[in-house]
């Protein structure tokens, strides 16, 4: 089996799929190892020295002043991981919690947090052996971190709480047994170390984040079945328009439009007989391509925070200094979920929008209303439209930013928050949404193609859509009477999930 090396540095956002999602194993470099290991003699020494030290001999948050006895340093961590364990809400999915406890471990490789080796291996072990905490998706503010979802993450390293093991819940305890793992005895600073940090929003933004790229390619894909089926003119592509406004995203976007385009005979040019298209059509470039430029941007934002050392406070061996910090503050996370969420939903619009000029007989240049023969007995595509439109109501509530929010918290002492785990979930909603409506656009532009080529027997379609419209058609068959269609949308959004329908 593949085994990703983690060292703190070099993690990048298609790791976390083959982790997260695949179920790669991971192990600690070597130098990770020695940067652990240092930084835990630090901690060791500022104990023996009796120093006050945030979170090693003082109490958290508001308890800030508060000196606690070397006697009672292990009490401290074993009552901060229970304490925070307050979450309520719906569990986490396990590809969520993996990447969670992925990018956890990959902060402490950067040997900044002053836990110990076997601390942290515990930690890698139980990833690799599949032993995934229960994690509630909600009661996190996103500063002091993802405090809540990960102190869960940590009960079951010390052999309480509940965890999924072989499919199956039970208590972490015994998943921990079965795997022969042992539990974690926390000392100074591990408790902290383990659950201060921006992980939780993090693991499901690159997840969401993953698919929203590949959305974005989807996305083109579905646009450019509709644009054959509605016989677009296809000079709104050309490059000369495109370069003289040369966003990346937007020139990217018009030449895969060309590329996916290529060769079909149901395309038109302007003045035969159109002389131009509806926004929906005309301006897939700049819609579609400032999506793609958010995501490169979010991308970047979301690999740096994979590889950064973001709990409080930090060890410094080489300078010889502890300093208490804000790493753990979610802002750069929260702000660009939020605009994730907002650009993801702008694929969704504009899909939408092309789906009503699809059904809508007095847009569909000719097509039957609704896509299907006897209208009136049938009602064909006419219901699918409704849920498009649905989906992008929900959207556009779900893109309002949580960012923007803040409620103080610890008697003050944290009195800005980023609420970014909020951020972070209400973007993956926005991309499973996304993901059914472009399914309906692609359900209802194969349905529109069908009829297209009944007219126009001989034309070819474009050498990209042809892949993609014979994949459909291996899945589904056309619509010549009404029947159920949640079950056709379904395995078309799968495809898209799982990323086949351009494998052909």
């Amino acid at each position: 089996m593949m085994v990703l090396i983690i060292d703190g540095e070099s993690l990048r956002l298609e790791d976390i799929i083959k982790v997260a999602v695949e179920k790669e194993s991971i192990e600690l470099s070597s130098i990770s190892k020695e940067k652990v290991e240092v930084s835990r003699e630090y901690v060791n020494k500022i104990i023996e020295n009796n120093e006050v030290v945030y979170g090693v001999t003082t109490g958290f948050g508001k308890f800030c002043n508060v000196n606690i006895s070397s006697q009672d340093t292990r009490d401290l961590q074993v009552n901060l991981i229970r304490s925070h364990s307050a979450g309520v809400g719906e569990y986490l999915s396990e590809d969520a919690v993996r990447a969670m406890m992925l990018l956890r471990a990959n902060a402490l490789a950067k040997g900044y947090s002053g836990i110990r080796y076997s601390t942290l291996q515990t930690l890698i072990d139980m990833l690799n052996k599949g032993v995934i905490p229960r994690v509630p998706s909600q009661g996190s503010l996103g500063a002091s971190g993802d405090l809540v979802p990960l102190a869960h993450m940590v009960l079951v390293m010390i052999g309480e709480g509940e965890a999924v093991y072989k499919g199956k819940v039970m208590s972490g305890k015994e998943a921990m047994q079965l795997a022969r793992i042992m539990p974690v005895t926390l000392e100074a600073k591990e408790g902290l170390a383990l659950i201060n940090g921006t992980q939780a929003m993090t693991a499901i933004g690159s997840l969401a984040l993953a698919e929203a790229i590949n959305l974005s390619r989807i996305a083109d894909i579905s646009a450019a079945l509709t644009f054959e089926a509605l016989n677009g003119v296809i000079d709104a592509f050309d490059e000369n328009v495109n370069l003289v406004r040369p966003h990346k995203g937007q020139i990217e976007c018009a030449r895969n439009m060309r590329k996916l385009l290529e060769g079909s005979q149901f395309v038109t040019h302007q003045g035969n007989p159109k002389v131009q298209d509806a926004y929906t059509l005309r301006c897939i470039p700049q819609v579609h391509g400032a999506v793609r430029d958010a995501l490169e941007h979010i991308k970047e934002i979301v690999e740096i925070e994979m590889n950064s050392a973001t709990d409080n406070p930090l060890i410094f061996p080489e300078s010889d200094v502890v300093i208490s910090g804000g790493n753990f503050h979610g802002e750069p996370i929260a702000i660009n979920m939020d605009y994730m969420g907002i650009a993801v939903s702008e694929l969704a619009s504009i899909a939408e929008r092309r789906i009503e000029r699809l059904v809508n007989p007095s847009l569909n240049e000719g097509l039957p209303a609704f896509l299907v023969d006897n209208g009136g007995l049938n009602s064909g595509l006419m219901i699918a439209q409704y849920t498009a439109a649905s989906l992008v109501s929900e959207n556009k509530t779900l893109a309002t930013p949580a960012s923007v929010d803040s409620i103080p918290s610890s008697a003050n002492q944290e009195d800005h928050v980023s609420m970014g785990m909020i951020a972070a979930r209400k973007a993956r909603k926005i991309v499973e949404n996304t993901r059914n409506v472009l399914a309906i656009e692609l359900l209802c532009a194969a349905q529109a193609i069908d009829l297209r080529l009944q007219e126009s027997k001989g034309k070819e379609l474009g050498k990209g859509t042809k892949v993609t419209y014979s994949a459909i058609r291996e899945k589904i068959m056309p619509i010549d009477k009404d029947r159920v269609l949640s079950n056709d949308m379904k395995v078309i959004a799968e495809s898209i999930q799982d990323n086949k329908l351009t494998k052909h």
